[in-house]
């Protein structure tokens, strides 16, 4: 079995890098995988606990796409039926994203905003859930210091639970590289008006693939 290396932040998804990610069949399958599951991971009855009336489904849904990327997963979103606002900040990824839009059957449902995660020109209370697949580690990229990086985690779960309506859920599926980035990531979001709970691929593993499905507290 060939083994796969994650990519490396931001070499691997600029220049000719990012013409090799988006026509990586591998990389294909596992980011429209990993989205599938995010959006059953949305449904879910333990998350939504006995109130799951704030759960959406249909063009009226607005669902953010944080770190895009070339489009993988917004393709996903959009053929289940919701409207997209995809988001990444590498232009070259983005505009890969921008020539897959062109042959969706419901392109009128997918925005594309170049933007930072931490930055985002969303007003508050608009969006009904967010999706963010392999992407949301990356926040803290050139961030060494401890301290830095907590601050910007909480800094971003803080302007995420303002952006998101009522009840609205939040599905990260991410690779933390130890235990002590996954708590910081945690950490961030149950200090910042979340909660909910974690789904890893291989429990006895702290770094490895991990989802976060969370849901914004009343």
């Amino acid at each position: 079995m060939v083994k796969h290396r994650l990519p490396r932040f931001p070499f691997d998804y600029i220049n000719d890098k990012a013409d090799e990610y988006n026509e990586s069949r591998w990389m294909e399958r596992n980011q429209k995988r990993a989205t599938k599951l995010s959006i059953q991971y949305l449904f879910d009855e333990k998350l939504n606990g006995s109130e799951a009336h704030g759960i959406q489904t249909g063009v009226s849904s607005l669902v953010l796409d944080l770190g895009c990327g070339t489009g993988f997963s917004s393709e996903i979103l959009v053929e289940n039926v919701f409207t997209v606002i995809g988001v990444d900040i590498l232009p070259d990824m983005l505009l890969k994203a921008r020539e897959k839009k062109k042959n969706l059957k419901y392109k009128r449902y997918l925005m594309l905003i170049l933007a930072d995660i931490n930055f985002l020109p969303i007003r508050a209370n608009k969006i009904d859930n967010i999706i963010s697949i392999s992407a949301y580690n990356f926040i803290i990229h050139g961030k060494e210091n401890y301290g830095e990086k907590v601050k910007l985690l909480n800094d971003t779960a803080k302007y995420l639970s303002k952006i998101l309506k009522r009840d609205g859920r939040i599905i990260i599926e991410f690779y933390p590289k130890d235990d002590q980035e996954l708590t910081i990531f945690n950490n961030s979001f149950t200090k910042n008006g979340f909660e909910g709970f974690m789904v890893k691929s291989n429990p006895k593993q702290k770094s490895g693939q991990t989802f976060l499905l969370l849901k914004k507290r009343m």
